[in-house]
């Protein structure tokens, strides 16, 4: 990759970041992520399954289904998704049915990711569409989001089990 695409993919990584921040703001999981293509930005959003009461409402699914009804069309050839976390085997499996032609992604996911980490399922002979990936961009701001984000809901419990029991 040569090092002005590198410098793209950070831009565009650096405000899933801050998307992701909003996302934490109202309490869920600091996951933000965009598509693009050709340049411009087509949906950008961050995790909402908790205040949305919906298991699907990845940041992922949530910038595919804004950028499927703006363009009208389900299938989005030619986009880049920038996420700010490797995606889980639900969001994997949303990106091919849509047919983004590349993922961008941060931190990787040892727990659930499917890209790479958890499960390889881009990779799979099988499918009849294959995504591009670029993997670690912007990773230590990424994964350091999540961590102070899961260190400061730890610390919020463990002041909440004193104050009962104090």
């Amino acid at each position: 990759m040569a090092a002005s695409d590198e410098m793209i993919d950070q831009q565009w990584m650096r405000r899933a970041l801050r998307l992701a921040a909003c996302g934490a703001q109202t309490g869920e999981v600091p996951v933000g992520a965009l598509l693009v293509r050709d340049g411009e930005q087509l949906a950008a959003g961050w995790n909402r399954p908790i205040g949305g009461c919906d298991p699907s409402a990845h940041a992922e699914i949530e910038v595919l289904r804004r950028a499927a009804v703006g363009l009208g069309n389900y299938r989005l050839p030619g986009s880049t998704l920038y996420v700010t976390l490797e995606p889980c085997v639900m969001c994997v499996g949303a990106l091919l049915h849509a047919r983004v032609e590349r993922l961008v992604y941060g931190a990787a996911e040892p727990k659930t990711g499917a890209v790479c980490s958890a499960f390889e399922l881009l990779g799979s002979p099988r499918h009849n569409h294959r995504v591009a990936v670029t993997g670690g961009v912007l990773e230590a701001e990424c994964r350091a989001q999540l961590q102070s984000f899961f260190a400061r809901r730890r610390a919020e419990r463990r002041a909440a089990r004193a104050a009962r029991s104090g």
